[in-house]
């Protein structure tokens, strides 16, 4: 616009030149047919100055609405894409839930799979064992009375119609390993956490020393995460982690540890726990999901050298 406006005022300037001119007296020979042609000439360039003016207004009307327009389009699609974005982190935050639940129920499946394999040997002792167990204790031997036994000859033999005196009730005897810790996982598969939850006491209370204690130990804790009763689900997990270091289950139970931390708000024991599984057992599964919740949380992780 400016320029147009300048191109105008340099005509209008020529123009007036061409006026004063045609004013001034002229020589005798100059003709007034000459005067007439400048003067049509300078006309000319008055209507050329004025449509190029209104050309110019009404293009820069019309780039003025475009740029409007723009100005909108991107004030709703900025709208949109926070819309979106908030969307997408809903979204995140119920898949990261659906994505536990999913993550424990295979880890049991996998469990109870291992153990089958590992055990199926032992299991087979162990049921024949108490299968003996279980004949002497309910039906004793014939003969009851030893050869190395001197009863008493002056003994009276006892009465035919007197009502046998029942003996001690046995010992209590401890459940089968593998049968109930089969029972446990059942249980907890299909959320009869209570019932699930007494079985894996067993396992530890007659079973202290067995390698399957610290799997026990550690379904307690994911029984807690599930009801989430965090600290209980702490407590738990550190109980493998400190009764049983070697236990297969060690890096789920720091995982879950520090998962449990950060729902309690305890924001720096939760990345602590985090950051030490990914020390400890680097190249686990556990490992791998503690670096994406460390990086879903803002936090640096250091690399670890590979083994």
């Amino acid at each position: 616009m400016q320029i147009a406006q300048k191109l105008r005022n340099r005509l209008l300037t020529v123009a007036v030149l061409a006026v004063v001119l045609a004013s001034m007296p002229v020589p005798a020979h100059a003709t007034s047919k000459e005067i007439i042609e400048l003067q049509t000439q300078v006309q000319q360039l008055l209507d050329m100055v004025q449509r190029l003016q209104s050309t110019l207004d009404g293009r820069f009307g019309v780039i003025q609405h475009l740029v409007e327009q723009t100005a909108d389009n991107a004030n709703q699609m900025s709208v949109t894409v926070n819309a979106l974005q908030q969307k997408i982190n809903a979204q995140s935050e119920a898949g990261n839930g659906k994505l536990d639940t999913v993550s424990g129920q295979v880890q049991s499946l996998n469990d109870s799979v291992d153990e089958l394999k590992s055990r199926i040997a032992k299991l087979d002792k162990s049921v024949h064992d108490l299968q003996a167990q279980l004949q002497n204790i309910q039906s004793p031997p014939a003969g009851a009375a030893p050869a190395t036994q001197n009863p008493d000859q002056n003994a009276q033999p006892p009465d035919a119609g007197a009502t046998p005196v029942p003996s001690a009730p046995p010992a209590n005897v401890a459940p089968p390993l593998q049968e109930t810790f089969q029972a446990g996982l059942r249980d907890y598969n299909s959320a009869h956490y209570e019932v699930a939850a007494g079985e894996f006491q067993d396992v530890l209370r007659y079973y202290p020393l067995d390698e399957m204690a610290g799997t026990a130990q550690f379904y307690l804790g994911e029984i807690a995460y599930r009801q989430q009763n965090y600290p209980d689900a702490v407590k738990a997990y550190n109980a493998v982690l400190e009764g049983f270091p070697g236990s297969p289950k060690a890096p789920a139970a720091q995982l879950r540890k520090g998962l449990s931390l950060l729902q309690l708000n305890k924001r720096d024991a939760g990345i602590h726990e985090l950051r030490l599984l990914n020390q400890r057992h680097p190249q686990t599964p556990e490992a791998a999901q503690a670096r994406t919740k460390l990086n879903a949380l803002g936090v640096r992780i250091t690399p670890t050298p590979a083994h």
